[in-house]
């Protein structure tokens, strides 16, 4: 069945030319082959014109906030994407472009001898700054594609302001798109040279391309998650075969690791939330689950996250939060703050509250924070600074340089949520106004807060994570940290 035309928008004036080489499909987002519209796009088009697939793949170290962790993760997928890339028959290009005086112009370079150029559709980071000037640089057709969301953004034709509003539009548009997309099929295989800047990854060479990148070596690798689509499926197996069951009771207890660590794999596009959500509902209608809880967070609160995203200019900015916040912000501007800690005090973890120090210190450590208390997180930070934008503009630097899944249409909306945005007026109080508040023993009363900050401990201590939840697999097929298994 042919990719949804809704899910497709060309970007430019130039004609497809069947007369080149290829279609050429740019992975910015999407970094996987399985079901990944736009590269099904891509093989659709390459078929119609009778023609081979070229799949580029680029990594730079000139996007804001390059370091060792978020090119580690990247670089950690790309020997399966390969590895699927030439069972399917399609060329593959993987460009590591290391210092300032590396070449930069590979995208054009391949488009030259392209027919079509299609990429990710993507409402936030590089890919909606490159998808609104790169089209028009080029002579030939230039299509993005959303395969990041269940029900295509092009289908919620206005900004939504909560999850009771996006909910009905999604729940009526599910039977629709909450299905399988069709295998790659490929009539022409790729059986052209690869180009010289071709840079080949294997695991044994990870840590030493990432050495040699002109990027920030200060913020080393997760010690938690590997990166890659080998990682991703064992990950989503733990979760279906052991917290499926457990996650509507659970997921708001660190303590109990009940949720499925998918968002640093969603957001850098190496499994989809189309193939969770299939798997989810599948698994659970077999064993008898009950998996809405989980669903609502991975489709509804997600795509109203893009939804947000794709309708505002600048994500991070405090002026896109509705008309009550912005009075309430107006209002408790010049409320007493006590204490006030810098920005380096707040990304050492160096507060006087011992629970938001172990939730700092996951972020520094494993790149992520369990969602429940990241609200917490920043609810605090928003108490801690001088004035509200400067804590939104912490909380997202803090994001962009560490967390595994930042960077994303849901940090802008998580970060903004602690201000008021999808959430309501609550009842008055010093410097959050109207906004939802959450303090230290509220936290005590529904968290088991010391099994969390022993165990951030035990992992800041050891360097790894040794109390990972990954230790389900029996065989010891898949460990979080890098090192020999022990």
């Amino acid at each position: 069945m042919p990719v949804e035309p809704e899910r497709v928008r060309k970007l430019n004036s130039a004609p497809e030319r069947p007369d080149r080489e290829y279609v050429l499909y740019w992975s910015q987002m999407n970094r996987r082959v399985d079901a990944n519209h736009a590269l099904l796009y891509a093989v659709e088009l390459a078929n119609r014109h009778r023609l081979p697939v070229m799949f580029y793949e680029g990594l730079t170290c000139t996007y804001e906030y390059a370091n060792d962790r978020l090119h580690t993760f990247i670089l950690e997928g790309v020997p399966e994407t390969a590895k699927r890339l030439k069972k399917a028959g399609i060329g593959y290009v993987f460009y590591l472009r290391r210092t300032m005086k590396s070449r930069n112009d590979i995208l054009y370079a391949l488009a030259r001898r392209a027919a079509v150029v299609v990429t990710d559709d993507y409402p936030a980071f590089i890919a909606r700054d490159h998808n609104g000037r790169v089209p028009e640089k080029l002579d030939v057709a230039y299509y993005v594609v959303d395969s990041s969301c269940v029900v295509p953004m092009s289908q919620i034709d206005e900004r939504q302001y909560g999850a009771y509003s996006i909910r009905p539009k999604i729940t009526a548009l599910m039977p629709k798109y909450l299905r399988a997309p069709d295998d790659l099929r490929v009539r022409h295989r790729y059986d052209g040279k690869i180009p010289e800047y071709h840079t080949e990854v294997t695991d044994g060479n990870i840590a030493e391309l990432v050495a040699s990148c002109q990027i920030d070596h200060s913020v080393g690798p997760s010690v938690s998650y590997r990166g890659g689509r080998l990682a991703a499926e064992q990950l989503l197996t733990v979760f279906l075969e052991h917290n499926l069951k457990r996650y509507a009771a659970h997921r708001n207890e660190p303590s109990e690791r009940a949720t499925s660590h998918m968002s640093p794999y969603l957001h850098f596009g190496q499994i989809s939330s189309l193939e969770i959500a299939l798997l989810v509902r599948d698994y659970s209608e077999q064993h008898k689950l009950i998996a809405n809880e989980y669903l609502e967070e991975l489709i509804v609160r997600r795509e109203l996250a893009f939804n947000y995203t794709r309708f505002v200019s600048e994500p991070g900015s405090l002026k896109n939060l509705p008309e009550w916040c912005r009075l309430n912000m107006r209002k408790h501007a010049a409320d007493k703050r006590e204490p006030v800690y810098t920005r380096g005090q707040i990304e050492n973890a160096e507060s006087g509250d011992p629970l938001w120090n172990a939730t700092q210190k996951e972020m520094l450590l494993r790149g992520k924070i369990h969602g429940y208390y990241r609200m917490y997180w920043g609810k605090k930070i928003i108490e801690w600074t001088r004035d509200y934008q400067e804590a939104a503009d912490i909380m997202i630097d803090i994001h962009g340089r560490y967390a595994l899944d930042g960077r994303d249409p849901n940090t802008y909306t998580n970060v903004l949520w602690c201000f008021g945005l999808h959430d309501r007026p609550w009842p008055e109080r010093p410097i959050f106004g109207k906004m939802r508040y959450m303090s230290y023993d509220g936290m005590k009363r529904k968290t088991n807060i010391q099994a969390y900050i022993d165990e951030i401990e035990r992992i800041g201590n050891a360097g790894r994570d040794i109390a990972a939840q990954y230790e389900l697999f029996d065989d010891g097929s898949y460990r979080p940290d890098r090192q020999e298994a022990t």
